[in-house]
């Protein structure tokens, strides 16, 4: 496979990802596209907003070509995971448009560099900050996809909707009555493998 082909397939991969974390924003209202979910508050548009920044950084300063817009979340001086939640000044749509067109940005560096052009990542330790496109590739993909599995679960905590694709949904066939089964089913089995090992849980 040449360089050619490798970043097709890559970034194949990233976009999916992208579009996979968007979709989970789709038909939810204001206050659950923002509202907390977790302990940790993870909310959808605060993980829109969290990589879209991140992606902004990988694919900019890392390869000396910086994102053009300034993102005052992440300054040295914003307040501990600033990126990770929508302010009431930011809309939904302005956090999307962001995120695109930071896709514009880091799809530019992707087709401009070589596979092997180097770069250095600022925020790693100095031991390992010295990478590749072809290094950065892979982790962006992880990391967006990551997110994407933290707004597939977020999402199905808010309606019940869950899967992996809009075409695509990636689970079995079934219904409310199928699901709630399902998860008794794996509750049961749980407890009883929790009694079997003396686990107080499984009482």
């Amino acid at each position: 496979m040449d360089d050619v082909d490798a970043k097709i397939n890559l970034q194949r991969y990233l976009q999916n990802g992208r579009d996979a974390l968007l979709w989970k924003l789709e038909g939810v209202s204001e206050y659950d596209a923002r509202r907390p979910l977790v302990p940790t508050g993870t909310n959808l548009l605060g993980l829109v907003k969290h990589v879209a920044a991140t992606e902004a950084g990988y694919f900019g300063e890392v390869f000396g070509r910086p994102f053009t817009e300034p993102l005052p979340f992440m300054a040295d001086d914003a307040e501990a995971n600033a990126d990770m939640w929508a302010t009431r000044d930011e809309s939904r749509e302005s956090i999307i448009a962001l995120y695109r067109r930071v896709w514009a940005h880091s799809d530019a560096t992707i087709e401009a560099l070589p596979l092997d052009a180097p770069g250095v990542v600022p925020w790693w330790p100095p031991e390992r900050n010295q990478v590749t496109l072809m290094r950065i590739l892979p982790h962006m993909i992880a990391e967006t996809h990551r997110h994407a599995g933290h707004a597939d679960l977020v999402r199905e905590l808010i309606d019940g909707s869950a899967g992996l694709q809009k075409s695509n949904d990636n689970l079995p066939p079934g219904g409310t009555e199928f699901w709630s089964s399902y998860r008794d089913r794996l509750e049961t089995t749980a407890r009883e493998a929790a009694r079997a090992e003396g686990d107080e849980a499984g009482s």
